[in-house]
């Protein structure tokens, strides 16, 4: 028997779209503007109900706690996820922004690299938070296998 578990409704993916990310973050004059621009969004990023933070939604590979829940509807998927860190937040709503409401086809043919690349965050990230941002990706990625 499948549950289905509706999600809340996501303000990334269809309001925050990766073209206005891109925008914001080439109209930042430097690496902290961005890092502040970063945070900003990730406290628009709503929390997560207590419920979905079970281990089993836990993504592995994150210094920090990220959680990660999916559902797909009529071959698109939708994501909810959060994280015990505030810049981790940050860096999730531009994952989501990416990859929520798409198609497996749409998530895996979708250049992160370029995209983050154009975001000019990478460099500044420390290894860790730049390998826990790609254990996301990936944990998507394969979700939309």
């Amino acid at each position: 028997m499948t549950t289905t578990i509706t999600l809340p409704q996501h303000p990334f993916g269809s309001e925050i779209t990766t073209t206005d990310i891109i925008a914001q973050m080439q109209t930042a004059t430097g690496w902290e503007d961005r890092y502040r621009n970063v945070i900003q969004l990730g406290k628009k990023l709503p929390q997560l109900d207590d419920s979905y933070k079970q281990d089993q939604l836990k993504i592995s590979g994150c210094e920090s706690q990220v959680w990660l829940h999916h559902q797909v509807v009529n071959n698109h998927y939708y994501f909810i996820a959060d994280s015990d860190a505030r810049i981790v937040r940050g860096l999730i709503t531009l994952v989501l922004a990416a990859y929520n409401g798409k198609t497996a086809a749409e998530i895996n043919a979708f250049d992160i690299d370029a995209y983050f690349d154009s975001l000019g965050l990478m460099a500044h990230l420390s290894p860790s938070r730049s390998n826990g941002l790609k254990a996301i990706v990936e944990q998507i990625k394969q979700l939309a296998h």
